[in-house]
């Protein structure tokens, strides 16, 4: 019997309280891995904002939002203590584990529609679910517009340098 365990031999397994095994005692105390106490909860605006942010980073994205929405969205930046809309454009639903994107956008002329969707889905995607550990089961993107050269130019969308 060479391969007689410690419980064989001490009556106790390895690990049980005993001598020796008070400092053991005291790191198993609360439950558990403290990373499984509790829950975290990510807000709808969290999601949106890190979606807002990785679609703009798209080349061909001009700026988020319907024309309304950007029109609304240029007076508010303007009024003093109005805060600028870095989600506009941008619709999440989360649950516990997923979350499902719709995205409004205005591609700039002579872009091909559907790389610069398919680019901002992509890109979305994976910021998405790098940050927030959230499975992305779909971003709708709805083209609202083209922005065509010679238009005015209203405040450029900013971009992530």
């Amino acid at each position: 019997m060479t391969d007689m365990t410690e419980r064989n031999r001490t009556g106790k397994t390895e690990g049980e309280p005993g001598e020796g095994s008070a400092g053991r005692r005291a790191t198993r105390r609360g439950g558990g891995d403290p990373a499984t106490r509790g829950r975290t909860t990510i807000a709808d605006g969290v999601v949106e904002k890190i979606a807002a942010l990785a679609a703009r980073d798209v080349d061909g994205v001009h700026a988020m939002g319907s024309g309304l929405s950007r029109t609304f969205g240029a007076v508010r930046d303007r009024v003093p203590g109005g805060s600028k809309a870095v989600t506009r454009g941008v619709k999440a639903e989360v649950g516990e584990v997923q979350t499902a994107l719709d995205l409004e956008i205005v591609v700039e002329y002579g872009m091909s529609i559907a790389d610069v969707a398919r680019a901002v889905r992509e890109n979305v995607i994976a910021a998405v679910e790098r940050m927030t550990g959230l499975e992305v089961v779909e971003v709708n993107i709805a083209v609202g517009d083209v922005k065509l050269p010679d238009e005015e130019e209203e405040e450029p969308e900013p971009r992530l340098q």
